[in-house]
C-alpha cells in the first residue's frame, strides 16, 4: 500500500511538473509572439519616422515654395486666387502631416507601454521558472528518501519472513515431539495394564495354591519371587512414567519459550497447551490409580 500510494504520488507530481513545462512552454511561445509584434511595431515606428524625416523635408520644401509665392504675390497680383488655393492646398496638407506626426507619437508612446508591460511579464517568466526549478529539485529529494525508505521496509520483511519460517520450523518439530511422547504414554498405560493384569492373575494363582495345599510353600516362595520382581518392574515402569513426565515437564516448558516467540500463533498454542494439560491429568490420575 505503501509503495502504491508512493507510485501514485509520483505519477502526480509528474504530471503536475508536466502541466507547469506546458504552461511554461505556452508562455514562453506567447512572449516570442509578443517580441515578434514589437519588433513589427518597431519596423512600422521606423517607417513611420523616416516617412515623417521625408514629409519634413517636403514641408520645408512646401514652406520654401510658400515664401517663394509670397514674395512672388507682391510681384504677381494677378495670380492671386491660384497662389491662394495652392496656398490653402498647402496649409491643409500641413495640418494633415502635423496630424500623422501627432498619431506616430501616439503610437511610438504605446508601444513603447507594451514594451515595458513584455518585459515586466518576462521577469515574471524568470520568476516563475526558477521556483519551477526549485520545486523538481525538491521533488527529487522527495523520490530519493521514499526510495531509501522502500529499501528499508523490503529488508525489514525479509528479516521477519525469515525469522517467521524458523519459527514454524520450531513448533512443527514440537508438534511432532509431542505426538511421539503421546505415543509412549499410550504404549506404556498398555504396558502398565498388561503387568497389572499378570499381578492379579498371579495373585489369583497363588491364592489357590495356598488354598491347595500348604505344601506348595516353596512354590508359592517362588511364586512371590516372581511377584517381587514383576513389582520391581512396575515400580521401574513407574519411575520410567516419572521420567516421561519430567521429559514431559520439560517439553512444556519449551513449548511456552516457542509461544513468546510466536505471538501471532498464540491461540493455536493454547489450545495445544490446554491439550497437553489435558493428558497431564490423565497421566496422573493414572499414577494415582497405579499407586
Amino acid at each position: 500500500n505503501i509503495i502504491r500510494r508512493q507510485r501514485q504520488e509520483l505519477k502526480l507530481l509528474i504530471a503536475e511538473l508536466r502541466d507547469r513545462d506546458r504552461e511554461l512552454n505556452d508562455m514562453v511561445a506567447v512572449h516570442e509572439r509578443h517580441i515578434q509584434a514589437w519588433d513589427d511595431d518597431r519596423q512600422k515606428i521606423l517607417a513611420l519616422a523616416e516617412r515623417c524625416s521625408l514629409l519634413s523635408s517636403e514641408l520645408n520644401e512646401r514652406n520654401a515654395v510658400i515664401k517663394s509665392l509670397t514674395k512672388k504675390l507682391k510681384v504677381l497680383e494677378t495670380q492671386h486666387n491660384d497662389s491662394k488655393i495652392t496656398l490653402e492646398n498647402t496649409q491643409q496638407k500641413f495640418k494633415e502631416l502635423t496630424q500623422k506626426v501627432t498619431d506616430s507619437s501616439a503610437q511610438c508612446q504605446a508601444l513603447e507601454e507594451k514594451n515595458q508591460s513584455l518585459h515586466c511579464s518576462v521577469l515574471e517568466l524568470s520568476a516563475k521558472t526558477g521556483q519551477l526549478q526549485a520545486r523538481e529539485q525538491e521533488l527529487l529529494a522527495m523520490l530519493q528518501l521514499k526510495d531509501k525508505a522502500l529499501i528499508e521496509t523490503t529488508d525489514q520483511i525479509t528479516e521477519v519472513t525469515s525469522k517467521f519460517k524458523t519459527l514454524e520450523s520450531a513448533l512443527r518439530a514440537a508438534k511432532l515431539e509431542e505426538f511421539s511422547r503421546n505415543r509412549e504414554q499410550q504404549d506404556l498405560k498398555l504396558t502398565l495394564n498388561d503387568v497389572v493384569f499378570q499381578v492379579n492373575k498371579m495373585k489369583d494363582i497363588l491364592s489357590e495354591k495356598m488354598k491347595e495345599s500348604s505344601n506348595h510353600q516353596e512354590e508359592i516362595s517362588h511364586l512371590k519371587q516372581e511377584n517381587g520382581c514383576l513389582r520391581s518392574e512396575l515400580i521401574l515402569a513407574v519411575e520410567e512414567a516419572h521420567r516421561k513426565d519430567q521429559l514431559y515437564q520439560f517439553t512444556k516448558s519449551k513449548q511456552l519459550r516457542i509461544e513468546k516467540e510466536l505471538s501471532s500463533l498464540r491461540q493455536v498454542c493454547v489450545k495445544q497447551q490446554r491439550d497437553l494439560h489435558f493428558l497431564h491429568v490423565n497421566l496422573d490420575s493414572s499414577e494415582d490409580s497405579r499407586r
